[in-house]
């Protein structure tokens, strides 16, 4: 089916662009949300007439999108999660979490603006894409840890996996006995050698 663009759309073109697309994506996605009209002789000439308002209300919209992208700058989330040892987090990151967490620090973003390409499923550092606008989009720093001093540390550049097991490697060790009862500890051992 081919539509004509009311605002740019992502990897298919800019406003007044006659574009063929997919019937589904055209009739689930780009008509009711009011980001393209079907190309026919009437909404032809429709566009055309409105086109320096359609273009104008764009810009007004851009613009005020630019100006909340000044207040992203550095902007950065941190979530505490429970995650396994090996770091993997019991659930997942959604983006209605990080709406919460962008609402409470002041900014104003809905579930759509968000751009999260694969769930985050492990802690650690990741930048997700906030989309203000078609043309104005913004990154935020997203800290996955399992405390607040975790996140602290990977803030900070610290590979907090990687050091938990080096940390490991460098722990107790016990003393081995080859002559000990199987599940005995040395103890156990120490008393029967002195009785």
């Amino acid at each position: 089916m081919d539509v004509i663009l009311l605002e740019r759309v992502e990897k298919l073109g800019a406003i007044g662009d006659v574009v063929k697309v997919k019937d589904g994506f055209a009739r689930n996605f780009l008509l009711p949300r009011k980001k393209a009209l079907r190309a026919n002789e009437a909404n032809r000439k429709v566009f055309e007439a409105n086109r320096a308002r359609i273009e104008s209300d764009n810009a007004a919209r851009r613009g005020e999108a630019e100006k909340d992208a000044g207040s992203f700058k550095d902007a950065q989330i941190t979530l505490i999660r429970q995650a396994s040892n090996t770091g993997q987090l019991y659930g997942s990151v959604a983006v209605r979490d990080l709406v919460e967490s962008l609402n409470a620090d002041g900014h104003k973003v809905t579930k759509s603006q968000v751009v999260l390409d694969k769930p985050i499923k492990a802690i650690g550092l990741y930048e997700v894409r906030v989309a203000l606008h078609p043309e104005v989009s913004v990154a935020v720093k997203v800290n996955v840890a399992r405390s607040p001093e975790e996140a602290e540390m990977q803030a900070q550049g610290v590979d907090v996996m990687s050091s938990m097991f080096e940390r490991d490697e460098a722990g107790f060790t016990e003393d081995y006995d080859p002559n000990a009862e199987p599940g005995a500890t040395a103890e156990v051992q120490s008393e029967q050698a002195e009785g």
